[in-house]
């Protein structure tokens, strides 16, 4: 099972040809992942990746041609909005857009249409998603992964890369690891992303790692309380930022109340999550639960 991608997932790469795209989809490749085709406006009818992977104009002209079903998207910020519009109208079921500083206006416009189209958007502004040994979407290193058990959503790209590693090092693989992203309009929640591993029959536990600023754990935390069955290990970044300090990620503000990383952490507790108070103790923290 995992969520959202695996093996069989038929993977276009918009803006293929840029250093960006070139260099992610070379990694991508070589861990297995089924990339099908690659977009740039203008260079339609060229190939790419030493012949491997078809080039079109548009998203449109590569689903006709390889009936691909998800899209990659490392396009510069003032362009990538109307790129994960543009996959959504051509009927993508999965868009992962790594773009960092995408403007809000913009992802407002997109997130609207994305919505009445029933497209699904994993980020921007994030590391992108894994089911590991199936497939690689984004900036993630594959070879951290160990196929097992646990679920991993994370706000922050690399923590998502540390919590992999201390599963790892205490015997637990992952499932699916997915980089939500730290913009303060995203795709995929935390929650969303819980609901889904809470159906997964072959994913057991779940790490969660937030960051202050913004309701997002909380809701999940409320949800999970009331839904999940699964164990969940919560661990929270900027246990250390004065209030109203703004941190590295565009959504991690904390305007006080419960958007800090204590009063996070607290009502994590309330909800029954075990929670983390050291990125180190994560591995352990998963294990504990687990037995």
């Amino acid at each position: 099972m995992s969520i959202l991608v695996n093996k069989d997932s038929k993977v276009i790469v918009q803006g293929v040809t840029g250093s960006e795209g070139q260099f992610h989809s070379v990694q991508m490749l070589e861990y297995g992942t089924n990339i099908v085709a690659g977009v740039t406006p203008g260079k339609g009818g060229q190939s790419t990746l030493d012949g491997k992977v078809p080039v079109f104009n548009s998203v449109e002209d590569a689903v006709k041609d390889t009936y691909a079903d998800t899209s990659i998207i490392f396009v510069p910020p003032p362009f990538a909005a109307e790129a994960i519009i543009e996959a959504s109208y051509a009927g993508i079921s999965l868009v992962v857009c790594i773009t960092e500083g995408v403007p809000v206006h913009d992802m407002l416009k997109a997130k609207k249409i994305i919505s009445q189209n029933g497209t699904r958007l994993i980020g921007p502004n994030c590391p992108g998603i894994i089911t590991v040994d199936e497939c690689k979407l984004g900036i993630m290193p594959g070879f951290i992964c160990k196929k097992g058990n646990i679920g991993v959503i994370s706000k922050s790209g690399t923590l998502t890369y540390e919590a992999i590693d201390q599963l790892v090092n205490v015997g637990l693989g992952q499932t699916t690891a997915i980089g939500i992203g730290g913009d303060p309009i995203i795709g995929t929640t935390m929650r969303d992303c819980l609901e889904l591993f809470e159906s997964d029959s072959e994913t057991d536990g779940v790490v969660i790692i937030g960051e202050i600023g913004g309701q997002m754990e909380i809701e999940a935390a409320r949800w999970a309380k009331e839904n999940m069955s699964k164990p969940i290990v919560g661990f929270i970044a900027g246990q250390t930022a004065p209030p109203g300090r703004r941190m590295g990620h565009a959504g991690a503000i904390v305007s006080g109340g419960d958007d800090t990383a204590d009063a996070k952490m607290r009502i994590l507790k309330e909800c029954g999550i075990a929670v983390a108070e050291s990125v180190a103790d994560i591995g352990q923290k998963m294990k504990n639960e687990m037995n």
